[in-house]
């Protein structure tokens, strides 16, 4: 399989006059190319009005910009034509992660508010949150929810390690809202629940949408069907920490979030296959794109069933082994997934793409528009 990252990342640096030595390794984790990329080479002007407050009414309504990044090529499309833009043969892999009601309200003992996001449920009646307004609670100190007290145990950098009254998934789930992300300036509602919800959810345990999900409805599933596009899923539990970013301007100097995730028997069959018969894999969202590579990182040629936690970072220069094309939405300015998909189309291509759907006014993030990449 070509080294498409790679050489999409080798044209940036010759573009960008980076001077430095593309090193490649034996494995996959050897490979490297040392140019002055910072965080400050990802960020894109965006208009707040582009930011999508409202999900579409249809699913599959959204529209598609398809970057081929070897040409540097863009084209506007629509997510219902898809089928279109696929063969026959080819491989969906989506992630079927469920986002579980993870933002709960609470009091601390002065009456302030403080708000608890589910980072991972633990053993027992322990989990890890995320806890905004944290400047003032400390271990020991004990909240009130609507379902109970729950004490804060220890600071478990970046998120603190809490006692509820009972296990984390039930307690959330009854008495938890949907957690839009930050940059969704409103209240979630009842419709939230069912929209901010892939239609392959099955597995809890996800604080965030994998948003590239979200643009399929039963008609646009039945239509790849009936075009002969194949599909598998694995699980990847998207934590809080998706919308952390970078805290220095050196991309080597970033620890990423710790994710589940787990790629069954199944799936790794389903990839072979297509292999095999000389078909694409395609990757709906980054998540499903960093289980997959973190996976062929571990398991040596071809690939294995796995479950695990990754804290893979991919940024330009990461050599992907497993996928032939990228399903995703708009990413933020300066985010580690905007990071991924430059990985993998070339940092110049993107950010061109990214400037083309600024300028048509394509709707970003969660409940915005998709991209189509190639590399």
């Amino acid at each position: 399989m070509y080294d498409f990252g790679l050489v999409a990342e080798l044209v940036d640096a010759v573009d960008s006059k980076s001077t430095g030595l593309v090193h490649l390794g034996s494995t996959p984790s050897e490979a490297t190319i040392r140019t002055s990329f910072t965080r400050s080479d990802f960020e894109y002007e965006l208009p707040a009005s582009l930011i999508a407050q409202e999900p579409l009414s249809v699913r599959s309504a959204s529209r598609l910009l398809v970057l081929h990044g070897a040409q540097r090529a863009q084209h506007d499309r629509q997510m219902s034509e898809l089928p279109q833009l696929l063969r026959s043969g080819d491989l969906l892999v989506f992630n079927d992660t469920r986002v579980l009601p993870a933002r709960l309200l609470a009091r601390k003992p002065t009456g302030g508010r403080v708000e608890l996001l589910l980072e991972r449920a633990l053993p027992g009646l322990h989990a890890l949150v995320q806890l905004r307004d944290s400047k003032s609670v400390r271990a020991g100190m004990t909240l009130s929810t609507a379902g109970g007290a729950v004490q804060i145990l220890q600071r478990c950098e970046p998120f603190w390690e809490i006692l509820l009254p009972r296990e984390a998934l039930a307690f959330f789930e009854a008495y938890g809202q949907v957690p839009l992300p930050p940059y969704i300036e409103r209240q979630p509602t009842g419709a939230d629940r069912e929209r901010y919800q892939s239609l392959l959810a099955r597995v809890p345990g996800a604080v965030a949408a994998p948003t590239a999900s979200l643009h399929f409805d039963e008609a646009l599933l039945g239509a790849l069907a009936a075009c002969g596009i194949e599909r598998t899923t694995i699980t990847l539990h998207v934590g809080a920490g998706t919308f952390q970013p970078l805290r220095s301007e050196s991309l080597a100097e970033h620890r990423m979030h710790s994710e589940r995730y787990a790629v069954p028997e199944a799936a790794v069959e389903a990839i072979a296959r297509a292999r095999a018969a000389g078909h694409r894999v395609i990757a709906v969202g980054t998540t499903v794109a960093r289980a997959l590579e973190s996976v062929a990182l571990g398991s040596g040629p071809g690939l294995a069933p796995a479950q695990a936690d990754t804290a893979l970072f991919i940024h330009p220069g990461f050599r992907f082994q497993v996928i032939d094309a990228l399903l995703t939405n708009f990413h933020l300015p300066g985010s580690t997934l905007l990071m991924l998909v430059a990985a993998f189309a070339g940092r110049e291509a993107v950010l061109t793409a990214y400037q083309h759907a600024v300028r048509e006014q394509y709707r970003f993030f969660s409940y915005g528009d998709a991209m189509l990449v190639f590399p």
